[in-house]
């Protein structure tokens, strides 16, 4: 663990926010990001940057520790960076943008791309393994109440479906319609078919349960909602904590956008067994090659 990190200077200093960057990417020492050449010195930089500037010696290039980042380009300070980082790692319920640009002394329009931007690096993909195990499946719907609609009233709302490993991970996403072929599509995607799947009584989920070692449903038309050790009451702990979150700390949100905020809800959930710094170190590490571009 650097110096830095246990000082905390990397949150106040850019300086040091630079040197804990370039020693999460390259704990080995600098490696030339056009090149992979180890040949590698440090610039002197006059003026008031505070951005170490490197310099390769076998390609001629000059680089730095954000060149191929989510921070290339960035006018925000670094250490303004790591500090939404770690406010976006470590609320459970989220970090609003209006909550960022508040405590960071950022534009409103800074402080929703860079949280945006947050938010595609805690993307977790592509999956290379599947669920398995016993794995709960359920789909419930995100977006306001219409006016003069029942309380059943969903056309004006997102279908999001949700894969949760009992013990293990989540994988939640948008879903176009809530049909049987785009359940099936989903789950056979994501699940082993050595696992057992636990539904509630959805018809569409009968057919695809053959296709299984084992499939459980519970009838929550008739209150059941645990048999045993059958249940969706995982998936359902998901849901409620997303419908939190979106509900008491975003407001509303854009059906454009609602993936992204599935994707930050998911890196927690799936980190939840590890302390706030290590979650947020994991995020940091994966800023490497990924670029959202505010347009």
């Amino acid at each position: 663990m650097s110096e830095n990190l246990l000082s905390g200077k990397h949150l106040n200093e850019e300086q040091a926010a630079y040197e804990h960057l370039a020693q999460i990417r390259w704990p080995e020492g600098p490696v030339c990001v056009h090149c992979q050449s180890k040949k590698v010195y440090k610039l002197n930089v006059s003026g008031p940057s505070k951005r170490v500037v490197l310099k390769c010696g076998t390609c001629r290039k000059q680089f730095s520790a954000t060149v191929g980042t989510i921070f290339e380009r960035s006018h925000i300070p670094l250490n303004k960076w790591f500090m939404a980082f770690q406010l976006m790692a470590s609320s459970k319920k989220g970090m609003s943008a209006h909550q960022l640009h508040r405590m960071l002394d950022l534009t409103y329009k800074s402080a929703w791309f860079l949280a945006h931007r947050i938010r595609h690096v805690m993307k977790q993909t592509p999956f290379g393994d599947k669920l398995g195990g016993i794995v709960e499946a359920d789909e419930t719907y995100i977006g306001g109440k219409a006016r003069g609609q029942g309380h059943g009233y969903t056309d004006n709302k997102i279908p999001v479906f949700a894969l949760v490993e009992r013990g293990g991970k989540v994988r939640s996403f948008t879903m176009p319609l809530v049909t049987s072929a785009n359940l099936k599509r989903a789950i056979h995607e994501h699940v082993e078919k050595s696992a057992t799947l636990m539904t509630d009584e959805l018809p569409g989920y009968k057919k695809i349960g053959k296709e299984f070692a084992d499939h459980q449903s519970v009838n929550h038309s008739k209150k059941e909602y645990v048999r045993g050790n059958v249940t969706t009451n995982t998936v359902e702990g998901y849901f409620s904590l997303l419908k939190r979150g979106l509900t008491g700390t975003y407001h509303h949100v854009s059906a454009r956008h609602l993936h992204r905020y599935l994707d930050e809800f998911n890196f927690r959930y799936n980190a939840r067994t590890v302390n706030d710094a290590i979650r947020n170190h994991g995020a940091i590490r994966a800023t490497e090659g990924k670029r959202l571009q505010y347009w």
